[in-house]
């Protein structure tokens, strides 16, 4: 399905050099961003309690939030949890006060301010939890990687593999990057975010270097450069349409989804719009740079021995 065609090949491989050098620059940054900031982790990583309070009537959840913060307490999140009566409550581990203490005390400042409020559930994350969960997304983001190297590599080529892993990381830091820079909270909803954009953003590299290798065997006389910018070109209308579509649902879950559901939504526009990018104009011109060839995909025909008389 194309909305447009375009029949001349836009010539992206002749800037290849222009954007790796802004997607270098872009990711130092989140890396610089990162090692000097560090990430804001949340209670599922950090240690902490986690309340669910339920109300008779529809939780007020910005006068929760103001009792919190004349409390000393501004660091607590607060958000709705099934339904508008319930409210979750996430309170980072404080120093010298035991989470049944702060829970207590919390429901007491709730209860003074309504009396409706009431505990339906506390739970409390150790550090040593956190510290495994960290553990656990950094293999999970690993093996994420190492399959789609496998993938690519059995599918296509090394190179391709290569070229599509180094897109990726590049995705994924730079998210990383934006959460380090703006001290958002990084929770285990963003690491599932994050952990999409890796497998969206390999489905389009998959599309490219899909139509690189039929352009391979079509365009038999055609430069390395030349396939590689028609592939971009041909498939163009295709990305405009999956992700302008893709990014519709996510827009609607970042302005209606609430504060449980912000945090995803901004890392998956994120990944996606640099999905696109790296997909793109990252992935592409570093299979060319790595030397890629007609041979590497495209089988030589076996010469037919002439039939002795």
């Amino acid at each position: 399905m194309e909305f447009f065609r375009i029949r001349k090949d836009i010539p992206f491989m002749r800037h290849a050099l222009v954007f790796n050098v802004i997607s270098l620059i872009t990711f130092l940054l989140a890396v610089f961003f990162l090692v000097t900031r560090g990430l804001h982790f949340g209670v599922e990583f950090t240690g902490g309690t986690v309340m669910e309070v339920s109300y008779s009537h529809p939780a007020d959840l910005d006068k929760v939030r103001s009792v919190l913060e004349a409390n000393k307490l501004s660091d607590a999140t607060v958000q709705n949890f099934g339904s508008s009566e319930t409210a979750l409550i996430r309170l980072p581990a404080k120093q010298d006060v035991s989470g049944a203490k702060l829970s207590e005390h919390v429901l007491e400042l709730l209860k003074a301010q309504d009396a409706s409020a009431e505990l339906r559930r506390v739970d409390f994350v150790g550090s040593q939890v956190g510290k495994e969960l960290v553990e656990n997304g950094a293999i999970a983001l690993l093996l994420v990687a190492v399959g789609i190297v496998l993938y690519l590599w059995l599918r296509f080529e090394w190179k391709f593999g290569l070229a599509a892993v180094i897109a990726n990381l590049h995705d994924v830091i730079i998210i990383l990057g934006f959460f380090a820079f703006f001290q958002w909270e990084f929770s285990l909803p963003v690491l599932a975010a994050v952990l999409a954009v890796l497998g969206y953003s390999v489905n389009e590299s998959v599309v490219v270097f899909d139509r690189i290798r039929e352009n391979f065997r079509k365009m038999r006389k055609a430069s390395v450069p030349e396939v590689i910018n028609n592939a971009i070109t041909s498939t163009m209308s295709r990305t405009i349409i999956t992700h302008f579509c893709t990014q519709l649902m996510v827009t609607s879950i970042l302005i209606f989804g609430g504060e449980t559901l912000h945090y995803f939504a901004l890392a998956l526009t994120i990944g996606i719009l640099f999905g696109i990018y790296s997909s793109v104009l990252v992935a592409s011109p570093l299979v060319m740079w790595f030397g890629v060839t007609r041979e590497d995909l495209v089988k030589p025909e076996k010469k037919r021995e002439e039939a002795v008389v």
